[in-house]
């Protein structure tokens, strides 16, 4: 839409004097100026609201909809009345807020009583940009501000991770920002404050050496005090900003340690005591729907967040051990994984030969690596390459890692026999074109398998082997006949996961003769070539690394590799015959890495395992 001629702003007239400004009661705020009562503007027409407000005349909004109806269809009024200049954004956002029931507030002389600044943690308040007002401590009743009427997330953030009612008010975001800004001047409260806070709690503290004779009382008391909520929010919030993948919870005999895993390596946390191992763990079961009760049998559940408008899904697995209960969240940031084919490292010869794999008309394509090699993400990226109206896709994970819209997904669960070969039989009745299994794990699954490919369709799935070569011995073991094998695979794609150098800190250097030998390479070999590593910086927590990337080996099957696989060839003979058909492998595919400057040696040699 093209924008409005520019005109001259027309004084806003002013308020009638029945229009007082609301009392509010969050800590003596009151209504901005010329601001009528919540109950004068609630489920009005915005036009109408910013009239009532004092905003705009009549006449001005008159002339914001004859040009809606001529030029701007489909255009908010708000946003032509701010393109005519007669209004500013933040007038919109406020009118917007009281249309939906949301009370204004004047934050210009606010008075905020410790104990609100106390009840949201900083990181909570910064991250959210919301502004404690006022708290009931007895009733857990909370009042904040915030500048957004949209910012709904952040009531949900309070509610599931505080236990907190809230209740939520709209101020003018530069004063928001002030605010939180002078009450958070720590900007993060540190774990060590929130330790201590742990150390110096009676309560807490009357759980040591309390061993299994704790109640189920003083364990519900414990996992809802103040110092626990703030200390499992904190370690929350400070995975998600560092991109952390896992979070331990682990109780040993003395001590009780809390870990993250980022970009594949654990960093251990400063450890909070030992004794309120049961209230964290309580704690997080509460989130995540578990039976707090149960102590001594396995339990999985999920807690779902949003942090800075970001859906963030956390898989808890909750394992009892010889000291209590071990806790373990896989953190799944959808906005921070990649599915897209070109952008998880696949060079483009290889890219093209994947595409090639994943549109063939029926087959399997087996990708395969250790544990959190990035087996799932790959596949994935191919299902939403593949996801569109005119195909049918049907998932059987182990379990459910991202929901995919348009994919029809369904999770194994043992307990009830819902096994990935009943999943499977039930698939083919469904009338898909492709399959995704999420892990070939035994005869009965590559059986329907291997069934579900002779009968037309594509099937993906995963292996736990260490290279291509080795899927194949791996399927025969499994009990499958040679000549069903070479009938229906297409393709074995292996990978590993390596860190990448971090940008920000990233450094030229000469590799010594012993750090090239541990590559196979001689320095005559790398003549002219660059390497690089990461110095540490704040920006990759000193580590040198950001992020990481996949490295391939890429297996096709023509019609003499099949015949050797039907004499049963060695996987030696067969990795032999592939790298003549120029398969790269897993070392090599590294090595490029690092002549592309993306990786480290010590990364590739810790990932790849030397050619036989």
């Amino acid at each position: 839409m093209p924008p409005p001629p520019a005109k001259p702003t027309t004084p806003a007239p002013t308020a009638s004097p029945a229009a007082a400004p609301a009392a509010s009661a969050a800590g003596g705020a009151t209504a901005p100026s010329g601001i009528p009562p919540i109950d004068q503007l609630q489920g009005r027409q915005i036009g109408r609201v910013l009239t009532k407000m004092g905003r705009v005349t009549r006449e001005q909004v008159v002339e914001a909809l004859e040009f809606q109806k001529t030029r701007g269809k489909g255009v908010p009024l708000g946003r032509i009345l701010i393109d005519l200049g007669y209004v500013k954004e933040i007038d919109v956002n406020i009118a917007l807020a009281a249309q939906k029931g949301y009370e204004m507030i004047d934050l210009s002389k606010v008075e905020i009583p410790k104990e609100a600044i106390d009840a949201v943690p900083p990181q909570m308040a910064t991250t959210h940009k919301v502004l404690p007002l006022s708290f009931d401590k007895p009733g857990r009743k909370l009042v904040v501000a915030m500048a957004n009427h949209e910012n709904f997330r952040a009531l949900d953030d309070l509610r599931t991770l505080m236990g907190y009612a809230v209740i939520a008010k709209i101020g003018d975001p530069e004063q928001i920002e002030k605010l939180i800004n002078k009450h958070y001047q720590s900007a993060a409260e540190s774990f060590s404050d929130v330790i201590g806070e742990m150390s110096a709690d009676s309560n807490l503290k009357a759980l040591e050496n309390r061993g299994e004779s704790i109640d189920m009382d003083s364990v519900k008391s414990a996992a809802d005090s103040n110092p626990v909520r703030k200390l499992i929010n904190l370690v929350l919030l400070q995975a998600i900003k560092d991109k952390a993948s896992d979070i331990h919870f682990e109780p040993f005999e003395d001590e009780f340690k809390i870990r993250y895993r980022i970009d594949g390596v654990l960093y251990e946390m400063m450890p909070p005591p030992s004794y309120i191992a049961p209230a964290l763990a309580s704690r997080i079961k509460v989130m995540a729907n578990l039976d707090i009760a149960e102590r001594r049998m396995p339990q999985d559940g999920r807690i779902e967040l949003n942090v800075n408008n970001q859906p963030i899904d956390l898989r808890v697995a909750v394992l009892p051990t010889m000291f209590g209960e071990s806790v373990v969240m896989r953190v799944l940031d959808r906005s921070n994984v990649q599915l897209d084919l070109d952008r998880i490292g696949l060079r483009d010869d290889d890219l093209k030969v994947v595409r090639q794999l994943i549109r063939k008309p029926n087959g399997i394509v087996v990708v395969t690596g250790p544990t959190g090699s990035g087996k799932t993400t790959t596949l994935y990226s191919a299902l939403r390459e593949l996801n569109d109206p005119s195909t049918k896709l049907i998932t059987a994970e182990d379990p459910i890692e991202y929901d995919i819209d348009g994919i029809i997904q369904s999770q194994v669960r043992s307990e009830i026999e819902m096994t990935f070969g009943r999943i499977l039989r039930s698939m083919l009745r469904q009338d898909p074109d492709v399959i995704l299994v999420g892990e070939i794990r035994d005869k009965e699954t590559a059986q329907i398998a291997v069934q579900a490919s002779l009968t037309g369709h594509l099937v993906f799935s995963t292996l736990h082997t260490n290279d291509a070569p080795s899927s194949i011995a791996r399927l025969l073991d499994l009990g499958l006949e040679p000549f069903l094998v070479t009938a229906t695979l297409e393709g074995v794609v292996a990978q590993r996961l390596v860190r990448k150098i971090c940008t920000n800190c990233k450094t030229e250097f000469t590799p010594s003769e012993e750090q090239l030998m541990e590559l196979e390479l001689r320095p005559a070999d790398v003549v002219g070539r660059k390497f690089y590593y990461g110095s540490g910086c704040d920006n990759c927590n000193r580590t040198g690394y950001r992020g990481r990337m996949g490295i391939y080996e890429i297996m096709t099957l023509d019609d003499e590799m099949r015949d050797m696989i039907i004499k049963h060839a060695s996987t030696q003979v067969l990795r032999i015959e592939a790298k003549k058909r120029g398969m790269r492998t897993l070392r090599e595919c590294g090595i490029l890495a690092i002549y592309d400057g993306v990786t480290t040696i010590e990364e590739v040699v810790r990932e790849t395992i030397v050619e036989e």
